[in-house]
């Protein structure tokens, strides 16, 4: 800023003033009484003529106003910071939130009190107080905090309360940084069961299909550090002038599509056991699992929005990391919520746009229509698996009704494995039973595809 700039200067003082006026508000009334009672010993002696009870007035009205000002200064040399660890936890689980304190400034700070912003739900507001900081000290503090319901959760700002050592002045400092808690639904390690409908090869979901079929039909590329020296094709070597490699093998992902019913109207009930949670829950345990056995996994809703990966078929891509996109699609179902849709036609013109491999699909209340729609989304894929919530059972406890057994007879007679799914059953336990009921409905045939995971 230049001296010549009268625009900034004003605007400047303007905050200055204004920074001044607000620590000024900052005195406690411990504060309020000195500079009160300064005042008045200075009036009096004045009127008394008294030069000792003049010192004393002096001494305890500016004592205040030097608090004031030190800490104006001090409150502009403190920095914050927050650390989640993790940033992403399952319901349920802790998460521990870590506080650093910098004092950046020459000079010691008083008696500091911070207190971090957190929403109800992940517990009480948590608050320290830290003892002087030394110049160029810091302090860590940690608190915990938990959460039953999926969702993601602003944590801050942090507030930090600076105090004088003698108690006169307090002055509050907001920072303006927010982090993000994402709480994941709870997911089950799924045991190895064998479907039909995967394919085997790469990890436990990969075929392999050749590229060649002769010298003629050679594919070459660039060589790679790391080739076999076996693989030089020496033909086009000598035609592109370095080496070359026959592409002899590309390998190709089995695909697995985990679709869930969001429908407002398929559930019923709230609240961390509702049938819509563990629908939730049971879609990304499933997520998880595929991804662990090398499948390109593809997140899909009845809405027919998707997570997709790096190819544009929405699926996850071949050289994406499995974290990565289990991730992408934890964060998603972290958000989920009730759709406002009346049907399953969204998803099934998704799917019927290919050959989509393994279909696992968690439904919740199927009227005639929609049992008839999920029926012929079958054909479109390798295998499919249905897992069936019925509401009225989740909120009464009672047994399945007829009704219920009608739309799993619908699936099952259209090809898929499909299962009802009683009140808190564990996702594991119904995995495996899928397993076996695909096994005894095929035999010891496969269709489609060949083999399975293991």
């Amino acid at each position: 800023m230049s001296a010549g700039d009268p625009a900034a200067a004003e605007g400047k003082s303007a905050k200055d003033a204004g920074g001044l006026r607000a620590a000024l508000g900052g005195l406690t009334t411990r504060g309020r009484s000195f500079l009160a009672a300064g005042v008045a010993a200075a009036v009096c002696a004045y009127v008394l003529g008294q030069g000792d009870l003049l010192r004393v007035g002096l001494l305890l009205a500016v004592l205040p106003l030097v608090c004031v000002a030190v800490l104006y200064r001090t409150r502009y040399r403190v920095a914050g910071s927050r650390r989640l660890s993790p940033s992403r936890v399952p319901a349920g689980s802790e998460a521990r939130v870590h506080l650093r304190m910098d004092n950046v400034s020459r000079l010691p700070t008083g008696l500091l009190m911070l207190q971090d912003h957190v929403p109800y739900v992940l517990g009480p507001r948590p608050r320290f107080v830290l003892d002087r900081v030394e110049a160029g000290g810091r302090r860590e503090v940690s608190y915990r905090v938990r959460s039953d319901l999926r969702g993601r959760y602003p944590l801050g700002p942090l507030q930090l309360r600076l105090s004088d050592p003698f108690g006169l002045c307090e002055l509050t400092r907001s920072f303006s940084a927010f982090d993000t808690l994402t709480v994941i639904p709870r997911t089950e390690a799924l045991p190895p069961v064998r479907l039909a409908g995967e394919a085997a090869g790469y990890g436990d979901g990969r075929q392999r299909s050749l590229a060649l079929a002769g010298d003629d039909d050679v594919i070459p590329r660039n060589y790679r550090y790391g080739d076999d020296l076996r693989r030089v094709h020496w033909r086009s070597t000598a035609r592109y002038g370095e080496l070359m490699v026959r592409r002899e093998e590309q390998p190709q992902r089995a695909r697995c599509t985990v679709l869930l019913d969001t429908r407002r109207t398929a559930y019923q009930g709230s609240g961390p056991d509702s049938a819509f949670e563990w629908a939730v829950s049971g879609a990304a345990s499933a997520l998880v699992h595929m991804l662990e056995r090398g499948f390109a996994v593809r997140l899909l809703t009845d809405t027919g929005s998707s997570v997709p990966g790096e190819g544009a078929d929405g699926f996850a891509g071949s050289t994406q990391e499995s974290a990565d996109s289990a991730g992408l699609m934890m964060d998603t179902l972290a958000v989920v919520d009730h759709s406002d849709g009346g049907g399953l036609s969204p998803s099934y013109d998704v799917l019927r746009g290919g050959n989509e491999g393994l279909l696992v699909a968690f439904f919740g209340d199927l009227d005639e229509e929609q049992a008839g729609l999920a029926a012929r989304m079958r054909q479109r894929s390798g295998a499919a698996v249905a897992f069936v919530l019925d509401s009225e059972t989740w909120v009464t406890g009672g047994a399945v009704p007829g009704a219920v057994e009608d739309r799993l007879r619908l699936l099952r007679e259209a090809g898929w494995t499909a299962l009802a799914v009683p009140p808190a059953t564990p996702m594991s336990t119904l995995w495996q039973q899928a397993g076996r009921d695909r096994t005894e409905s095929t035999g010891s045939s496969t269709n489609g595809f060949s083999g399975g995971w293991s």
